[in-house]
């Protein structure tokens, strides 16, 4: 891939700074708490207007930035998907759109047995109470787990807002429900632990007069955009200083709708984190697997071959959900060998892997989600050499079988396999390997014993594992010096 080169267009930069004044000046329309947004953005779009080269609001110059190394290094995250969907915690978290957008009668008959006659959405709110939420003791799980970085949903399509929106009267937070920023008590924490911060953020929500309006109007009107999402993009990024940005919600409005460039136009050239924000693609309704910064392309993304641009597969421990549900089964959930399966093909591929766990109304990270993550975490602990900071090889895995994949550091090859051979010897025909070749293996002390292989490549005699009535762990990691 032929390195990013930053677009230096000298006019560029006044465009996107007068774009998003425009904005700014648009949104002091609505009212007090508005007000304080608008002026905010203002000083954080007029501040520094002459400074050095800038990013013009347009794919050309936004997608021509390069991706701040941070992201690529930390290879492992975990999502979290947490609102008022936790609530009713059945179906899954599109629960709001099942019900009364599509009107499924299986959850129209979940409502009428398990609520009030009359009941809505908004009535679950004061539910969502976040009582037991600790939030050092989930950095401190999600350290433990082997995360690199932590992604929170501040907003889902519900437009339920896990911060104090001053554009989200009484549908925040703050003003219902914990009576709590999670947003901002999350971030301290996992600053606290030295784990980066990624805020998800639903452009659309579903039932949202201003947005329907839009909608209405075949999004010729920008009413939600310029009253609602834009301005909470900007006060999340000068509120909490994100790492990332994990847009979502964009797929039925195109990029003139949402006014996504001028907002990255911004967060690149003015905002307080330009040199070290990083954001996916989900910016419209053409935009994933083609502009942004990384790419999701779709939810669990496989690609198959090594792509030429960094992604991420999002991945949930859950298979049928992303937030809580209170009725999941065991086989409906991930093991630790599916997991670990995922994390090592990502990371072969070049990708990242975020694994989701949806928390109960409470805060509570129930605990076969913990014990899924503690397992990644103990993996990890033996054979993260092979994964952070990690570059796939020349080759990605073994051609006669799925079950060996290559990573590699500078000169070095690691080699993981997901099922231990039956005698002992694991053969890889892909390295060629020379005089000087050593063979260790992560969590084992002293060398491993190797040969030529009659064919190409080498033999490795592995350490003798003791029979075991347990199955054994998933994937080990043999780490090859002085071959190509």
């Amino acid at each position: 891939m032929a390195a990013p080169r930053r677009c230096l267009g000298s006019h560029g930069g006044g465009r996107g700074a007068v774009a998003s004044v425009a904005m700014a000046v648009g949104a002091l329309t609505s009212g007090g708490r508005m007000a304080a947004v608008g002026l905010l953005w203002l000083a954080a779009a007029l501040g520094p207007v002459l400074a050095g080269p800038r990013y013009r609001p347009d794919w050309d110059s936004l997608d021509s930035r390069p991706l701040p190394a941070w992201f690529d290094q930390a290879k492992v995250g975990v999502f979290v998907h947490w609102g008022v969907f936790s609530v009713p915690a059945w179906g899954s978290e599109w629960f709001w759109w099942h019900w009364q957008g599509e009107h499924s009668p299986e959850y129209q008959r979940f409502v009428q047995r398990r609520y009030p006659p009359h009941t809505t959405y908004a009535d679950f709110a004061p539910r969502f109470t976040a009582h037991d939420f600790h939030p050092r003791e989930w950095a401190q799980l999600f350290q433990r787990a082997g995360a690199r970085y932590v992604v929170l949903t501040t907003k889902h399509h519900e437009g339920f807002t896990n911060w104090g929106s001053p554009v989200s009267w009484n549908w925040n937070s703050l003003d219902t429900g914990p009576h709590r920023d999670l947003v901002g008590e999350l971030g301290q924490a996992l600053r606290e632990s030295n784990i980066h911060y990624g805020l998800y953020h639903s452009l659309l929500e579903w039932f949202n007069p201003l947005y329907l309006a839009d909608k209405e109007s075949g999004f010729k009107t920008q009413n939600f955009v310029l009253k609602k999402t834009m301005p909470e993009l900007y006060d999340l990024v000068l509120k909490y200083k994100p790492d990332l940005i994990w847009s979502d919600g964009d797929w039925e409005a195109p990029e003139s709708y949402w006014n996504s460039t001028s907002f990255l136009a911004w967060l690149y050239n003015d905002s307080p984190v330009k040199d070290t924000v990083v954001v996916n693609d989900r910016w419209c309704n053409n935009c994933s697997c083609h502009h942004g910064g990384y790419y999701n392309c779709a939810d669990k993304y496989k690609p198959g071959t090594l792509p030429t641009h960094k992604w991420e597969m999002c991945s949930s421990i859950d298979k049928l959900s992303w937030g809580y549900r209170s009725d999941m089964n065991i086989s409906e959930l991930m093991d630790e060998a599916s997991i670990i399966e995922e994390l090592v093909q990502t990371v072969s591929f070049g990708g990242n892997y975020l694994l989701n766990v949806g928390p109960t109304k409470e805060g509570v990270i129930v605990p076969i989600f913990q014990e899924r993550l503690l397992a990644l975490g103990r993996w990890l602990d033996t054979n993260g050499e092979a994964i952070y900071e990690s570059k796939p090889w020349r080759v990605q895995m073994e051609n006669s079988t799925d079950t060996v994949w290559y990573t590699s550091k500078g000169p070095v090859v690691y080699a993981i396999f997901l099922i231990w051979p039956r005698d002992n010897v694991l053969e890889l025909s892909s390295p060629t390997p020379s005089p000087a070749t050593q063979v260790t293996m992560l969590g084992f002390a002293g060398t491993l014993k190797w040969q030529e292989s009659p064919g190409k490549g080498l033999l490795i005699t592995l350490p003798y594992m003791l029979p075991s009535p347990l199955p054994p762990q998933s994937g080990w990691t043999v780490k090859l010096e002085g071959v190509k």
